[in-house]
């Protein structure tokens, strides 16, 4: 993956540039030893390495404002990292760059339970949002598969989902207002603790942005009450193609389950050997939750399950009890762990209509025979968010570029059929030179003219998101008219 050429003048002014930093932060907050910058050299997309310049870890808005404010006169890029879970390499460095890492800032700064909000510092974790107010029996929504690790910053740079999105929607859906840093250190806030704001959604073009816009420091998020009870059911199919069919009869019938994950055989496999779920060993495997009161998931589960038997499963497993159903859940959280136990992997996330699952899948696997390479699929089914797994050797010399384009295929597959190159992940570097598969000039064009407002200068978590050349090129011209 090509990157771009660092800047031997901002390289020689290590020493300056770590000085600087070292003035406005506490003990600690600046690392500029090689031996240890190396820990933050790549994300989860572990192809792809490279160590920064410097690495910076404030602890407040403040801070962060300085820090940028010296990085913007001083010419430097930034690079923004939450907990470093991305998969699509949004969080990489260059040589040249200084990387802002936020996971120091991870307090509670408000709770109101009575408007049903609570505001974090984005340092802090997916699952600990909701571990703050579980106690009055509330909940944060999205629910991402690494939520034990990931930061809310990186889910609002990523639009982050998970398994429960289907009925409670992404980051977008549970944002309510952030305060954000811009590139010259100007610190401004973005709606609030209410449901939305007049002028321009300024909310929605932030989240989703992968650190190109600013460094969001601080997020009100929307809580919810937990629910009265949830029940998954299992259901065990013959082939991908058929388990496909049922999850688009389920979406058709108009019922709405607050999950529907789907994991073919090799995914079983490795769950079940690494998790003793007590999975069954079929082609194909559906997670269906319902949620409400007793009364409500009886109705669901009744219309749901009579969906599936049309389909002919070979298994239908009802959680009785609540060690059941995690049982059920186990495997599917241990998912990308399990697999990354037997093989390498590059995780892909690509978004398509629930109606042609079954067609994407077969095509999937015409795809796997054709590359020689193993595809285990794991992904939200509900709302067409797909996982697949393209398991390759790092050892063997040409497997990773074999993988890469088998992957560019199966995400060009996902544009064709009328979705999308990304669902949770971003697009990072993984994606960038792809964009032009799913958006014409003039739409990069105005997408890059956002930035150009946001980050004048393009110092912002470079090379990522818009095509490499067409990046630089706009850096380029931005750095000459200075």
């Amino acid at each position: 993956m090509e990157m771009p050429v660092p800047n031997p003048g901002i390289i020689a002014r290590k020493a300056q540039i770590v000085s600087a930093l070292a003035r406005v932060l506490p003990a600690g907050g600046v690392i500029s030893e090689v031996s240890e910058t190396r820990a933050y050299e790549c994300d989860a997309l572990t192809a792809y390495r490279c160590a920064p310049l410097a690495v910076v870890l404030p602890r407040s808005t403040e801070e962060v404002s300085a820090v940028l404010n010296i990085c913007h006169d001083m010419g430097v890029p930034v690079v923004p990292r939450g907990s470093g879970t991305s998969l699509a390499g949004g969080a990489l460095p260059t040589a040249d760059c200084v990387l802002l890492g936020v996971a120091r800032m991870n307090e509670v700064l408000e709770t109101d339970y009575d408007n049903r909000f609570i505001r974090v510092q984005t340092g802090r974790t997916n699952l600990s949002v909701t571990g703050a107010v579980e106690q009055e029996d509330f909940f944060y929504a999205p629910d991402p598969s690494s939520q034990l690790a990931c930061a809310i910053a990186g889910n609002i740079a990523m639009n982050s989902g998970g398994a429960h999105c289907l009925k409670y929607g992404v980051t977008t859906n549970n944002l309510l207002g952030v305060t954000i840093v811009m590139m010259d250190g100007t610190v401004i806030e973005v709606g609030g603790a209410y449901l939305d704001s007049g002028g321009l959604d300024l909310l929605g073009i932030i989240c989703g942005s992968e650190g190109q816009l600013g460094v969001v420091t601080e997020a009100t998020l929307r809580i919810l009450r937990k629910p009265e009870g949830a029940r998954p059911v299992l259901m065990g199919f013959d082939t991908n193609e058929v388990a496909g069919e049922c999850v688009s009869d389920i979406i058709k019938a108009g019922v709405l389950p607050v999950a529907i994950e789907f994991m073919d055989r090799p995914c079983i496999e490795a769950c079940e050997a690494f998790a003793h779920a007590g999975y069954p060993m079929c082609e194909a495997l559906l997670i269906v939750e319902v949620e409400g009161s007793p009364a409500e998931i009886d109705e669901q589960l009744a219309v749901i399950l009579a969906i599936a038997r049309r389909h002919n499963p070979v298994e239908l497993r009802e959680a009785k009890d609540a060690d059941e159903a995690g049982r059920i859940w186990l495997g599917r959280k241990s998912a990308f762990g399990a697999m990354g136990q037997i093989n390498d992997y590059m995780c892909l996330d690509g978004t398509i209509p629930v109606t042609s699952l079954p067609f994407v899948l077969k095509r999937i696997g015409e795809l796997s025979k054709q590359y020689g390479l193993g595809v285990a699929n794991v992904f939200h089914a509900g709302d067409g968010n797909m996982h697949p797994l393209i398991l390759f050797d790092a050892n063997k010399e040409g497997d990773l570029e074999l993988c890469e384009q088998m992957g560019a295929d199966i995400l060009r597959l996902c544009v064709e059929v009328g979705g999308c190159l990304t669902g949770e992940h971003g697009v990072g570097i993984e994606k960038r030179d792809l964009m032009v598969d799913q958006f014409a000039p003039d739409d990069l064009e105005a997408q890059m003219a956002v930035k150009d407002v946001f980050d004048p200068k393009w110092l912002l978590n470079p090379a990522k998101v818009f095509p490499l050349a067409a990046s630089e090129s706009r850096r380029t011209v931005a750095l000459a008219a200075e």
